[in-house]
């Protein structure tokens, strides 16, 4: 593998990331929705990965992090008694989103690690091609 491979590869690596940071601030954005239907409410979402290769390239497979969907979550909403409520059904019902705030913190954290990763890698293999052209002078 070529270390230019790198690059794309670290790249793809941050589009992914950047994409499962951002449905983790749209789930905590929306943590606290409240409804009055349990089919209507915000419910988590999350990013699916896959690693897509592009054949043969120098002996070695060369890949790429691809996003192919964002799911939502099938948790059932939280549902709370509270008939005073101006969203309550007709049995006092509220139903408030499925997302769990103390886990989107973790998987924040997680995306955030593994998108500082792939920023390190790339720069090592920058300094590596640097380093490697300077030989020659």
């Amino acid at each position: 593998m070529s270390l230019f491979n790198v690059f794309d590869i670290a790249g793809s690596a941050l589009s992914a990331q950047s994409i499962r940071l951002n449905t983790i601030a749209s789930n905590l954005a929306n943590s606290e929705v409240v409804s009055d239907n349990p089919d209507a409410v915000y419910h988590a979402r999350y990013p699916v990965f896959s690693t897509v290769y592009d054949g043969e390239i120098g002996g070695s497979e060369a890949g790429r992090v691809r996003v192919d969907d964002i799911i939502e979550s099938s948790a059932a909403p939280h549902q709370e008694y509270s008939p005073g409520h101006p969203l309550a059904d007709e049995e006092g019902f509220i139903y408030m989103s499925n997302v769990n705030a103390v886990e989107e913190m973790a998987n924040m954290i997680s995306a955030s690690r593994s998108y500082q990763s792939s920023v390190d890698a790339m720069n090592t293999t920058k300094q590596l091609i640097m380093r490697t052209l300077s030989l020659g002078s």
